[in-house]
């Protein structure tokens, strides 16, 4: 299964995705694209498989993911402090992959009825997400 993290700002959303994803199915392709060369990076130094950055990185990865995890924002235009593009948020929408997206109120971007959890409950809850669609695989 080829999974995709996306992550923007300084990664460190992505990072704990990587790490996670990582100890829990080592033996699991993850591409790490950030929407800036500080994101790829965190996200490559927690284990990444293969990274790149940029919104064509994007667009191409997200066609070829079986599954694409991030934070809410990556399917939100201009969302992540403008470092969303539409033509980022348009593929990542557009993707025929599973989408696991972490419900983070920031940036003026709030999911209501969403408990305030810990980013360590969120990254656990991910990890069921993907244990769920690799099951159903």
């Amino acid at each position: 299964m080829n999974i995709l993290v996306i992550d923007a700002q300084g990664g460190g959303i992505g990072k704990q995705i990587v790490a996670a994803v990582k100890k829990n199915f080592p033996g699991q392709c993850v591409t790490a694209v950030g929407t800036n060369s500080a994101a790829t990076s965190a996200m490559l130094k927690a284990g990444a498989d293969r990274a790149a950055t940029g919104e064509n990185a994007v667009i191409v990865c997200s066609r070829k993911a079986d599954m694409i995890i991030g934070p809410v924002g990556i399917v939100i235009a201009d969302a992540l402090l403008g470092e969303i593009t539409p033509a980022m948020a348009a593929a990542v929408g557009k993707s025929q992959a599973k989408r696991i997206l972490i419900p983070v109120n920031h940036c003026d971007n709030y999911i209501a009825g969403v408990p305030d959890l810990t980013m360590a409950r969120l990254i656990d809850s991910v990890i069921s997400e993907v244990q769920k669609i690799m099951s159903d695989n």
